[in-house]
């Protein structure tokens, strides 16, 4: 159970590795000790390290489980695993790719691959969440969108076009499972600073997964529904997204 504090008893990451999903779990044992399930590729080279940083930072105990976010079929017998033991309180969906923005329009699989882990595979997993949750009548879900879900640009329009499908199945899943007592925290960090955005130049406002993740506790803890990361950055969508499509199409983003 979540307690009073929103300190919660048993954390899922779904993309065992994410640096943002370790961090917000990070961030969540930093107030107190829980039990942290992570689900990610049964051949992720990080599954070890991931699982020895959660006991570092003092979950109560670590459990690896395979997850792979195309394998459909799959996904309700992965989280039957993730509940073994009891209910999850707070599930963090944080896999996805990012791909290389021009070879994506450019390359039919790759842009089939994206969009299936990106959106599909988050849509299969939002669903299941959220029956499990219904059914215990409590829950917490927080699930990564982005910044260029907002205004999905000419420049990294496939990947943009992933999260903004994203982004509104989650936001609107809130709206459906509030009556059942569970809640969707719905995040739109730009850049961060992590293995994903490594090969690309830094932007204004970029952030460490650390300050993503005590976003998102303070948010859940508060009932927030939408947050971005910098909160600044919503002001700079707002601007983008009230540009003419004539002279947004020559911005050099």
């Amino acid at each position: 159970m979540i307690d009073a504090t929103g300190n919660p008893g048993k954390i899922l990451v779904l993309g065992g590795s994410s640096e943002i999903g370790l961090a917000i779990a990070t961030e969540y044992l930093s107030h107190a000790p829980a039990e942290v399930v992570l689900a990610g590729r049964a051949d992720d080279p990080r599954a070890t390290s991931s699982v020895e940083l959660m006991e570092a930072a003092g979950a109560s105990g670590v459990r690896w489980v395979d997850f792979d976010a195309t394998a459909f079929t799959t996904h309700a017998e992965v989280l039957g695993s993730a509940w073994e033991g009891g209910d999850v309180d707070v599930a963090i969906v944080a896999f996805g790719l990012l791909g290389d923005a021009e070879e994506l329009w450019q390359d039919q699989a790759k842009a089939v691959e994206i969009a299936q882990v990106n959106y599909t595979g988050a849509v299969s997993v939002g669903v299941l969440l959220g029956q499990r949750m219904a059914q215990q009548g409590y829950g917490q879900i927080i699930a990564m969108s982005s910044a260029a879900g907002e205004v999905v640009r000419r420049s990294n329009f496939v990947y943009g076009s992933t999260k903004a499908g994203l982004d509104g199945f989650y936001r609107n899943l809130g709206q459906a499972l509030e009556p059942a007592g569970v809640k969707v925290l719905v995040i739109r960090p730009g850049q961060v600073r992590t293995r994903m955005s490594a090969g690309v130049k830094e932007a204004p406002l970029t952030v460490n997964k650390e300050d993503v993740a005590k976003l998102a506790v303070n948010a859940a803890r508060d009932g927030k529904t939408l947050i971005w990361a910098p909160p600044l950055f919503q002001l700079v969508m707002m601007v983008l997204k009230h540009i003419p499509g004539p002279i947004f199409r020559k911005l050099p983003i």
